[in-house]
């Protein structure tokens, strides 16, 4: 993992390597409260070897130093233990005093040392005192030799039996507690960021789906559901639908339908079909809005509109479409809900009747804004994309998988829908940065750009090649032209969300 992605690991999962270091303080302080004082009790022995000459000293200190290994483990063995047990009853086992008993050769010396080790201050020094005698008694019997004045071997107390307490160490277990949780921590972090398989920056999505990525989208928490806020704001949020407005008339101006759709429901789709509207419609173009997902419609309450009718009552030849159309706020934006829904909802979408209504409203309105169903789930999604210009994919940052895009892509390309590019959705503030700065290079037209910037307006000049069929496109914001059937009067529409009652106004 390079320093990019260790920095990005640590800015998602900041609060799991805070609540590691945490929980390994809080566990060192009730280590640390808990812990039982011990008492320490240490005996230092002189090993030597009996000799007259210099000759006989150097050897002596040699054997002595090889002796001492031997000793070591003498003093730890149950031998030892047994004796103890047997002469100095203390209510312990053989095991319990080999336990409290430690041996420790002092390196290039003939010093060894003995530690006694109890929770008992008193029984830690009679112990000691205990294995003083038995050790000392214990060697000259191992090292003496059948008529010899003296034992090969000799043990002097220099030091000792010297009895300390070992207090508990809160800074010590502290220390331990912060580094062990900020280790574990880190590997968490580490951990959660290789396993993490969704789509967290620009630069991703853009390598999945191969189509340019045309805004990063905020976080917006209460700001998502008031588009009247929005329109004409200055927010984060606005500024990123102005700049998917504005980078969408650089992709493609001659797109009049385009499809909003994202890989699975709860990415919201439905929030940037609607805002895109609102911010196209801000700029004098005539918008509309089309609710086409029939199954979970979710336009009209956000708009706060009627609901009642809509799209599928005008499929099913109930009503009639400009019966049906619903103005919203004081811009050009025309908004055809959802309306009854219905028990065939694929075969709506995918009727003549649905082809035709597309076909005879492209010529009264700048550009239709299709709200389609998510493309995994059910085929609703893919029969409108078919019928769409253009189509814009959602994914939802953090959430919405690599394998669920992929999936969503190939089910466009299985019905020839033209992806005219993607919106990261949901980005966390603090990571809007980093999901541009890690996708940079996305293409837009014929010019490369990072996905942050925002496009300027096409000129004229700059205007692609127009077919007679898409003169006007709604990027020019020009009004209905020859071949375009007259707008008619006296359709029903809906104030702000926040007036009272609908408000009628011309189309």
């Amino acid at each position: 993992m390079n320093g990019g992605s260790s920095l990005r690991a640590l800015r998602r999962s900041w609060w799991l390597v805070l609540v590691a270091v945490i929980s390994g303080l809080g566990i060192a302080g009730v280590v640390t409260t808990r812990e039982v004082p011990q008492y320490v009790t240490t005996t230092t022995f002189f090993v030597t070897t009996p000799g007259k000459g210099t000759t006989d000293v150097m050897q002596g200190s040699t054997f002595s130093r090889e002796r001492i290994k031997s000793y070591v483990d003498l003093v730890r063995g149950d031998r030892l233990a047994g004796m103890v047990a047997g002469e100095h009853p203390m209510g312990l086992s053989v095991q319990q005093i080999q336990e409290r008993i430690t041996a420790q050769a002092v390196r290039d010396t003939v010093l060894l040392t003995v530690t006694i080790t109890d929770v008992d201050q008193a029984r830690s020094e009679r112990l000691a005192h205990a294995v003083l005698g038995e050790f000392t008694a214990l060697v000259e019997t191992l090292e003496g030799s059948p008529g010899a004045d003296s034992p090969a071997v000799k043990l002097e107390v220099i030091a000792g039996p010297t009895p300390v307490t070992v207090t508990s160490r809160p800074l010590r277990n502290l220390g331990l507690g912060l580094l062990a949780g900020l280790l574990v921590g880190l590997a968490a972090a580490m951990l959660r960021e290789t396993l993490d398989k969704t789509v967290r920056t620009s630069g991703m999505l853009l390598e999945t789906t191969g189509a340019p990525v045309l805004a990063v989208v905020p976080h917006q928490g209460s700001m998502a559901r008031k588009p009247a806020l929005l329109r004409g704001g200055s927010t984060p949020g606005a500024e990123s639908f102005r700049q998917l407005r504005t980078n969408l008339r650089c992709v493609d101006p001659s797109v009049r339908i385009l499809a909003v759709t994202s890989a699975i429901p709860g990415e919201g789709r439905s929030i940037t079909a609607a805002n895109l509207a609102v911010m196209v419609a801000e700029t004098g173009s005539r918008v509309l809005l089309l609710e086409a997902d029939l199954r979970r419609p979710r336009i009209a309450n956000y708009l706060r509109l009627p609901g009642r009718t809509g799209l599928s009552d005008v499929l099913a030849g109930r009503i009639d479409v400009s019966d049906a159309l619903q103005q919203w706020g004081k811009h050009p934006l025309w908004v055809l809900p959802c309306g009854a829904t219905p028990s065939n909802p694929s075969e709506l979408l995918g009727s003549g009747k649905m082809a035709t209504l597309l076909e005879s409203e492209r010529w009264n309105f700048d550009l239709i804004v299709i709200d389609t169903p998510a493309l995994l789930p059910l085929t609703d999604g893919a029969v409108v994309a078919q019928a769409a210009d253009g189509v814009i994919l959602v994914a939802r940052a953090n959430m919405t998988g690599q394998e669920e895009v992929r999936a969503a892509s190939a089910a466009l390309r299985t019905v020839h829908a033209q992806v005219v590019g993607c919106v990261l959705n949901d980005v966390g503030r603090r990571d809007v940065g980093l999901a541009y700065r890690y996708g940079v290079g996305v293409r837009i037209g014929v010019r490369s750009r990072s996905a942050g910037e925002v496009l300027p307006l096409p000129t004229a000049a700059q205007a692609p090649d127009q077919t007679p069929d898409r003169a006007g496109t709604w990027w020019q914001g020009t009004a209905p032209s020859d071949g375009r059937r007259p707008v008619e009067a006296g359709v029903k529409g809906a104030g702000d969300p926040g007036a009272e009652g609908p408000r009628t106004s011309a189309r």
